[in-house]
This record gives structure tokens, C-alpha cells and sequence, in this order.
């Protein structure tokens, strides 16, 4: 998901309003368009929310190193384990 990628750099609430502050893997990404529009119509949909607004930036730029471990793993991202 967008979280686990690392998409996700801040989720700002203040009294039923939600401001996202997301960025793509590149600028150039092909659903640079779309997924913002996705991600607050998403957000719309949480019970308690009565405004969502996405902002999308690309400073700092994703790497990497932003997803989570989980994420890495999945996509086999990983050769060894912390325990």
C-alpha cells in the first residue's frame, strides 16, 4: 500500500479536516494525476472526517529507504532479517 511504500510523509487532522502531504515514486509516475484524487476521495470515506485535502510534493524526493520493512519484504526487496 501507498503507506508502506513510503508514499505517505505526513497525515496532518485538526477538527474533522485531513491534510495528506504525499509524494510519487517519480514525477513522471503514471498515475500522478489520478491517485491524489484517489487518496482524498479515500480519506472523505473515514467516518469523522468532513474535509480531506492531498498535497502532493516532491521534497525530499522518495527513495527506497522510505518504505517499510514489511514492504521491502514483500517485494523481495530484503536478503536478511533484523530480529
Amino acid at each position: 500500500d501507498i503507506y508502506e511504500l513510503g508514499l505517505i510523509y505526513d497525515i496532518k487532522i485538526k477538527k474533522g479536516d485531513v491534510e495528506v502531504i504525499m509524494t510519487l515514486t517519480s514525477p513522471f509516475c503514471p498515475v500522478a494525476g489520478s491517485l491524489p484524487k484517489e487518496v482524498a476521495a479515500r480519506v472523505a470515506e473515514v467516518d469523522g472526517v468532513k474535509k480531506s485535502n492531498v498535497e502532493l510534493v516532491f521534497e525530499p524526493p522518495w527513495s527506497m529507504d522510505l518504505m517499510s520493512d514489511e514492504a521491502k519484504l514483500e517485494l523481495n526487496m530484503t536478503d536478511s532479517f533484523s530480529v
